[in-house]
């Protein structure tokens, strides 16, 4: 293992992504099962992610999941990736917050995104529109503030003021400069743009102004890993959502996660197989010392702190037999006997 690999956290983000043949509550639960698996193997971080009316996805709920998971686990860092502050009302949102830094102490995130309603008819149910989310530098002062006591509303949000909630900023568009004028760590993604990945990295350092949350820049990469026994096997593991990718960008609608074999077995279009491929290409995916190379490479040219793993795939056991062996790779407990469940 590399220094740099070696100094670098490692954490994850679960979208309860369904699977076909499997509901949504086993989704949820396949997110708590696996936040528990992943303490074991020394991940820093565990965070769940917030997304309405999608087919594909179980996790709709980020703070209810995460106190399930927080009630779960004993030691792992759990949070938001994220809350999209967009969609609900800053104090309402300290407050959720609050009480579950009350409740788990010191292992509470507030991971937070600018993004509204997937569709048009998700932001009509949830009282938005695309324009809500140009005001997420205002919402974002405005929360933050519930935590400090200075609203000036004479109103308190209990019992959030006067806790320390760590923030973080997920940079979407102009996520990245809102990042650093906040003073807020950063997560910033995906793997497979990396020129476009670094222009954001350096406008965040570039712009940032220490705050009270952050004294410098603290920068969080996410994206995909997949490490398996071969880049075949690795590969397989893409395969899933790379098709859920596809078929949501070909017919308007993100479904559950197929098996590998039956998404191998499909008859595309050209336009689906062009969008299934590129889903497929960029990805860190290989052997473990494939990824550890690529890891390398991606920390080298970032200066990134952490890595936010966002991996789904259909087939639960080659899932948590990946962040197995990145656990080796990153010097975790990947050997360590699980807990029994």
């Amino acid at each position: 293992m590399s220094s740099l690999i070696a100094r670098t956290r490692f954490s994850v983000l679960d979208r309860s992504r369904t699977r076909e043949g499997h509901t949504h509550a086993e989704a949820l639960r396949d997110t708590v099962r696996l936040a528990r698996e992943l303490e074991d193997l020394g991940y820093h971080r565990f965070w769940v992610s917030e997304h309405h009316g999608v087919p594909g996805v179980a996790g709709s709920a980020p703070t209810v999941l995460a106190a399930a998971v927080a009630a779960a686990t004993r030691t792992i860092r759990v949070g938001t990736g994220g809350v999209m502050l967009p969609n609900h009302r800053p104090l309402v949102v300290a407050e959720q917050f609050g009480v579950l830094e009350s409740l788990f102490p010191g292992r509470i995130d507030m991971g937070l995104g600018r993004s509204v309603g997937f569709t048009d008819g998700v932001r009509k149910a949830l009282g938005r529109d695309k324009g809500d989310a140009e005001d997420f530098e205002g919402q974002l002062a405005e929360l933050l503030g519930w935590f400090r006591g200075t609203s000036p509303t004479g109103v308190r949000a209990r019992p959030a003021e006067g806790l320390t909630v760590p923030p973080f900023v997920l940079a979407m568009g102009e996520g990245a400069a809102i990042a650093a004028r906040a003073g807020l760590p950063m997560v910033i993604g995906d793997l497979r743009d990396r020129e476009k990945l670094r222009r954001g990295v350096d406008q965040y350092r570039a712009l940032f102004r220490p705050s009270p949350w952050a004294s410098e820049p603290y920068v969080v990469v996410s994206g995909t890993v997949a490490v398996a026994a071969t880049p075949e096997e690795a590969r397989r593991i893409l395969v899933p959502e790379a098709w859920s990718m596809a078929y949501a960008r070909t017919h308007g609608s993100f479904p559950p996660l197929p098996p590998a074999e039956r998404v191998e077995s499909l008859a595309m279009t050209a336009k689906e197989r062009g969008f299934y491929e590129s889903g497929l290409t960029g990805q860190i995916a290989g052997t473990e010392e494939q990824v550890a190379d690529e890891l390398e490479r991606v920390l080298k040219e970032t200066g990134a702190q952490e890595v936010l793993v966002t991996t789904s795939t259909h087939d639960r056991a080659a899932l948590l037999d990946s962040y197995r062996r990145l656990a080796s790779i990153v010097g975790g407990r990947a050997h360590r006997p699980a807990r029994a469940r």
